[in-house]
This record gives C-alpha cells, structure tokens and sequence, in this order.
C-alpha cells in the first residue's frame, strides 16, 4: 500500500474528555474536511479517565480525508499545579513563592512526561520538571 499523502498537521490542546466541535476543534479541523464528531467521540473516550488536565494531541489529517491522531502527555505546568492544588502559577516568580514541591513529586511527574521529553535519564527529565516549576513560583524541596 503506498503511503497517503499528509494534507496537514494540526496541534490542539483540549480538555481530557470534554471535546466538542465548537472551537477551538471545529476551527481547527473543520476546514480540512475530516469528520469531527468521530474525532471528538474518539478523543473523549481515550481521555475519559484523565478528567481535569489538558491533553495536547497531535491530529494528522490526509488527502484523503481521513485523520490520524497521537495523545500526548499533558503539560509539566498542568501536572505541578495539580500536585500541589495550585489553581495558577505566580505572575513574579522570582519574588512571590506560591507553594512548594518535594523531590518525589517532581520524580512522579518526570516519570509521567518521559515519553514527550527529549532526555534519556529520569534525573534529567526531574531538572526539566524541576525548572518549569521554579518558573511557576514554586520552590523545590527535598
């Protein structure tokens, strides 16, 4: 079978399990012609069990107009306020703390994302963790 020619490459990030053709998915996708409420039906069944995050997904779209998708992990901002019940990140982090997080929290959450970071060790993936939550204005505890 040759291989379908890609027509376009579309990212979103949606709420787990809460997708609805309005926008911003029928925005996105309607203009290429793919049938949306396969997409959303899908999307909500796969992300059911994520209730509350956003997820970021990656919807291939062919010439054909028929569609492929990849769910990736939801971002590393999402899951430290999650972790430690922040509602938003601070607006100065280098002067207002608001919470902290301890090292194994950090490690669970490197551990959710190592699939969509580009580190091969869990220490690094941790760093990376680590930084994006210093940059939220929350400090790092052991």
């Amino acid at each position: 079978m040759a291989e379908k020619k890609v027509a376009a490459v579309v990212k979103l990030q949606l709420d787990a399990g809460k997708a609805t053709m309005g926008p911003p998915v029928g925005s996105s996708l309607g203009p290429h012609g793919i049938n949306l409420g396969s997409f959303v039906k899908e999307f909500n069944e796969k992300t059911a069990a994520q209730a509350g995050l956003k997820i970021p997904v990656v919807v291939t779209i062919y010439a054909d107009r028929s569609f492929t998708y990849e769910l990736k992990t939801p971002p590393a901002a999402i899951l430290i306020m999650k972790a430690i019940g922040l509602e938003k990140g601070s607006a100065v982090p280098n002067k207002t703390k608001v919470g902290t997080i301890t090292k194994a929290q950090i490690k669970q959450i490197a551990e959710t994302k190592m699939p969509d970071l580009n580190c091969t060790s869990i220490e690094s993936a941790m760093s990376m963790i680590a930084g994006a939550a210093r940059s939220m204005g929350v400090t790092v505890v052991d």
